[in-house]
């Protein structure tokens, strides 16, 4: 009884005492009998704390126990066990209230529990299923199983050692999501425990639609993530890193979410479509359309009917299922009237018409149609100067302008040629299927130092001329410069223009078809075959008037 086994070498109850009020031993056996065990639980510091803690470790040099104290009404009753896992002795040891949390596991109302033993029968069923099987304390303890919880496949887990978890049992009526887990001592399965992890498929229901909800709430922010990164693209497309795109960015950002007329004001060529594009894109109204009227193209006799459509039948030669316009098109997007200065005066009472009432009423038709849409409005033109001029409507100026944006020329932001360039080139050898070229630096320089009456759109033209000629995969100064004076073509020549510079009309034809020959090579990506059968030349004229 005396004999002090070494841990690991049995299991079970190795020793029990009992402790006095006076701290004296009134009993010991088995390891409570070795004289450092003793002299242990007669210390009343230590045994004062054991006694509290509920559950402790005892280390000696050569063997190990887990101590139960529990105290009674004439002193306390010290239990040794023996055997214990590296696990175990690191939360006994680490946790002040480990006896408290077994307590609370085997007490816990919402996690009840049912233990067996390796012959499947019950040696433990915790408080809240005893009521729920409407036993009383410690009466199903010794049971077989399969007596006291029916349906239960607590023995299965025991032959098999295989655990089950969220598993849908019926007992007394009720459906249950169960878990049960085989218990091994080493290689041996030693019994099973059995856990009811909810009250019933209803709170696993409930959670399954918590955690629909949450999913469907982070693919929500997911979508708004994506919808926020696609408009960012159309506000990207305006390239440009100086103060002026900047501060122009920055209000298209603080003026798209507002839904309020927006009049876009800068020279031809600057970019002003690209704000409209911007502008709708990052709006509330970013999954309708967005659509665009060439306003100063609308002639009087035909503007109600592109913009306001037709019914069937309502002139000769209209479309026997009738036509919506460009307003109705528009309905819960945003309408963009480019060109608006240009706009004829008796369309623009017309127009002002359906600002104010925001109904429109197709030519032929009888019903006025309600629609929603946000106007943008574009122009080159000085508004105000024309409202001085009796060319523009006053009243219709305010209704289109509340918040005006201008957009800066390309004089006024030549920092950005370089990357506007770089642009251009990514965008054509993506089309084209070609290699970006090198660029020298020296042609920045050049490209820097000159006007661009043209702005943007002059730029690229350039470009793409550049783009059709150069060679040895670098774009040179030379590709950029005519033979004539050194000065790039003009990206929009007109017949206005001829005589003013000093050119004979032989010069302002030569140059056009350079325009028409370097436009011509970017559509057919240098095919000089295509190139000369589109312009109706042959290949031996193409090659002695241009590509020599």
């Amino acid at each position: 009884m005396n004999k002090t086994p070494k841990s690991g070498d049995t299991h079970g109850i190795l020793g029990i005492a009992m402790v006095g009020d006076d701290n004296q031993l009134i009993l010991h056996n088995g390891a409570a009998s070795e004289p450092r065990i003793r002299a242990m639980l007669t210390d009343m510091e230590w045994l004062e704390a054991a006694t509290e803690r509920r559950i402790v470790v005892i280390s000696l040099t050569d063997a190990s126990y887990v101590a139960v104290v529990a105290p009674y009404e004439q002193g306390r009753l010290v239990v040794l066990f023996g055997d214990t896992s590296p696990t175990a002795l690191q939360f006994l040891l680490g946790v002040d209230f480990a006896y408290d949390i077994i307590e609370h596991l085997l007490n816990d109302p919402y996690d009840a529990m049912a233990v067996i033993d390796a012959n499947a029968r019950l040696a433990f069923v915790s408080p809240i299923h005893e009521k729920f099987f409407g036993l009383q304390a410690g009466e199903g303890v010794g049971e077989r199983v399969r007596d006291i919880i029916e349906n239960t496949r607590l023995p299965h887990v025991i032959r098999t050692g295989v655990a089950e978890v969220g598993q849908i049992q019926r007992m007394n009526g009720r459906e249950r999501v169960v878990s049960r887990h085989p218990i091994r001592r080493g290689d041996k399965v030693v019994g099973a425990i059995g856990r009811v992890m909810f009250k019933g498929p209803q709170q696993v229901e409930a959670l399954a639609k918590r955690i629909n909800a949450l999913e469907q709430e982070i693919e929500t922010y997911r979508a708004e993530a994506k919808e926020t990164a696609r408009a960012e693209s159309f506000l990207e497309a305006i390239v440009g890193q100086g103060a002026a795109v900047r501060k122009l960015r920055d209000q298209i950002r603080k003026i798209a979410p507002l839904d309020i007329p927006v009049l876009i004001q800068g020279e031809s060529g600057t970019g002003k479509e690209l704000v409209a594009q911007a502008l709708h894109m990052m709006s509330p109204r970013r999954e309708e359309r967005l659509v665009t009227v060439n306003a100063a193209a609308l002639p009087a006799q035909l503007v109600e009917s592109e913009l306001f459509g037709y019914e069937a039948g309502s002139f000769t030669g209209a479309d026997r299922k009738g036509r919506a316009g460009k307003f109705e098109q528009a309905d819960k997007g945003t309408i963009f009237l480019d060109e608006i200065g240009d706009m004829p005066l008796e369309v623009q009472s017309k127009l002002l018409r359906v600002l104010q009432d925001r109904m429109v009423e197709r030519v032929g038709g009888e019903k006025p149609r309600q629609i929603d849409f946000r106007l943008c409005s574009a122009t080159n033109r000085d508004l105000e100067q024309f409202v001085e001029q009796g060319k523009f409507r006053l009243d219709l100026f305010y209704r289109i302008s509340p918040v005006v944006i201008h957009v800066p020329p390309l004089a006024d932001r030549v920092e950005d040629i370089p990357l506007l360039v770089n642009h251009f080139l990514k965008d054509l050898a993506e089309r084209y299927g070609r290699d970006v070229p090198e660029v020298d630096s020296d042609v920045f320089d050049y490209l820097m130092s000159r006007e661009w009456p043209g702005n943007v759109r002059e730029l690229r033209h350039l470009t793409e001329r550049a783009f059709v000629f150069y060679e040895d995969d670098r774009l040179q100064l030379s590709n950029f410069r005519t033979e004539k004076g050194g000065e790039p073509m003009r990206a929009e020549p007109s017949p206005a223009g001829v005589g003013e510079d000093g050119q004979t009309l032989r010069d302002a034809l030569e140059r056009y078809e350079r325009e028409l020959v370097a436009e011509a090579m970017v559509r057919f990506r240098g095919n000089k075959k295509r190139v000369a059968e589109h312009l109706g030349i042959s290949r031996s004229y193409l090659y002695k008037k241009f590509l020599e």
